[in-house]
């Protein structure tokens, strides 16, 4: 039973430029594509979520801990040496959550890869309700590498503020393609 399972999700042999059933290779590609950008997503969601409870959680520290050290109570048992310490290392360890939150982008991270994925499930059932006969595969293909190029393009852009160009390009065209 596995055996078959994983037959039916095998990358057909392409060696020799021929596929066999271009349905199921077209319907893999989708299939492969949403499943990434599905878990890609689910990530980012608890990155994004621990991200914010520890910012919430450190902030209140913070706060808490710097109040406490003021106080005449802590300083008569004897603790204001340790809350003066806990403070600023608490606050620093709050500017790192922050950093990492701002230059990874998580919450916009997990929210594009969930747009990404139901931008495809959309075009995958498209592509399924087309009758056989009236399919473009290479269309197909243009339209699951596109949607992922255009997803690439925006977390680089998010990320690092600038987007992705390859050095050397050439434009793909019905000339150049076989």
């Amino acid at each position: 039973m596995a055996e078959k399972d994983k037959k039916e999700t095998e990358v057909p042999d392409v060696a020799d430029g021929k596929i066999e059933d271009l349905d199921k290779y077209v319907y893999n590609m989708y299939a492969d594509q949403i499943e990434y950008y599905h878990r890609a997503g689910a990530a980012n969601k608890k990155y994004y979520k621990n991200y914010r409870s520890l910012t919430i959680i450190l902030g209140a520290l913070v706060t808490l801990i710097a109040s406490l050290a003021s106080s005449t109570f802590v300083e008569s048992v004897g603790l204001g040496w340790l809350l003066g310490i806990a403070t600023p290392v608490l606050a620093a360890a709050l500017t790192i959550i922050n950093g990492l939150g701002q230059n990874f982008q998580w919450g916009a991270t997990w929210r594009d890869m969930m747009l990404a994925a139901q931008r495809l499930e959309k075009e995958r059932d498209r592509f399924l309700a087309t009758p056989p006969g009236k399919r473009n595969y290479r269309r197909e293909l243009e339209i699951i590498n596109e949607l992922v190029l255009q997803e690439t393009r925006a977390f680089f852009q998010r990320v690092l503020d600038s987007e992705a160009t390859p050095t050397n390009q050439t434009a793909l065209t019905e000339e150049n393609t076989p």
